[in-house]
């Protein structure tokens, strides 16, 4: 396997910010928060060069029909990073038309993060894309939830695990697990039938209801 890091610009604020509500900017948070919100793969700009490792990998082994919704979420997860480094999977034989599966490793100037982002196309064009982010928050589960959830349905699966959704984010969630002394925090994003905008001519993507990458 392969080893390739880059380097990347820093931000003003990393991806995926607590703080601000959903619907400010789906899937960008800092120490504390917001959930996925589903206009995340919407283009609000012209898009700038990609400067993301996952863009470059994926685009090195020939993916091309997701690699819009890709880069979208790439870009968002390593904002504010100082740098970051991909662990990338895809059908050798199928590149554009397998499923890809990466994992992303972060430097935060007073952090680190993982995430994982998926593409799967499918036979109509459409692709369903995921998006997960994962840190560890020095403050209790309860305290972040209080603090940055407030808004949200809480839902118990186990007495150190609640996950928390938002009626008008229905593809987001906010999962906290209790790990003491901390919290591990995994937002999660997931849409379904995703097309490219300029694609299909639509304002916003269709969604129903609702450097070289390792090698193995």
């Amino acid at each position: 396997m392969k080893k390739t890091k880059t380097t990347t610009r820093r931000f003003a604020r990393p991806w995926f910010a607590v703080a601000v509500p959903v619907s400010a900017c789906a899937f960008a948070f800092a120490t504390a928060g917001a959930a996925f919100a589903q206009g995340v793969l919407v283009p609000q700009a012209p898009p700038a060069a990609a400067q993301d490792t996952l863009t470059r990998a994926a685009t090195s082994v020939g993916v091309k029909r997701c690699l819009p919704a890709i880069t979208r979420l790439a870009t968002l997860t390593v904002q504010g990073s100082r740098s970051h480094d991909v662990l990338l999977d895809w059908d050798r034989k199928r590149p554009d038309a397998g499923p890809m599966f990466s994992l992303i490793g972060m430097q935060f100037p007073n952090a680190a993060a993982a995430a994982s982002i998926t593409a799967i196309p499918d036979e109509s064009g459409a692709c369903t894309v995921s998006a997960e982010r994962i840190s560890v928050a020095p403050f209790t589960c309860a305290s972040v939830a209080e603090q940055e959830l407030q808004s949200y349905k809480m839902t118990r699966l186990l007495p150190i695990y609640a996950v928390y959704t938002d009626d008008k984010e229905p593809s987001s969630s906010v999962s906290l697990i209790d790990s003491p002394p901390g919290c591990l925090i995994i937002r999660r994003y997931v849409e379904y039938g995703w097309r490219e905008p300029a694609a299909t001519g639509a304002a916003a993507p269709a969604a129903p209801a609702g450097q070289p990458p390792k090698r193995r």
